[in-house]
């Protein structure tokens, strides 16, 4: 079931980074949300199939995330970017916990 949230941030990423593009014509809107996108979705595939390090992929995406939106969400509080930071905190800290736990047994 830890693959749903990657799933759900692949498509956020994407409808993320058309939207940016759509409202100001941001070429690197598009392609940091694709990339951003298919990384989350790369993470997931290799969480169903209980492959080795998909949790920390969705990490290193969620924290790829947070550090490209979050500072242009404090700089223009514009709700895109505002929204991207936030998803990308949480589901930082939820593979944060995922990786914990597949590495310590917790």
């Amino acid at each position: 079931m830890a693959q749903h949230p990657a799933y759900t941030m692949a498509g956020l990423c994407a409808v993320g980074g058309a939207i940016g593009f759509a409202k100001g014509r941001s070429v690197p809107s598009l392609v940091a949300g694709a990339s951003i996108g298919a990384l989350y979705f790369y993470a997931g595939q290799r969480i169903k199939n209980n492959e080795d390090y998909g949790h920390e992929l969705a990490l290193a995406a969620s924290s790829l995330l947070l550090f490209a939106m979050g500072p242009k969400a404090l700089r223009t509080r514009a709700p895109v970017p505002m929204t991207m930071s936030v998803l990308g905190t949480g589901a930082a800290a939820y593979y944060a916990k995922k990786t914990y736990e597949s590495h310590y047994g917790v």
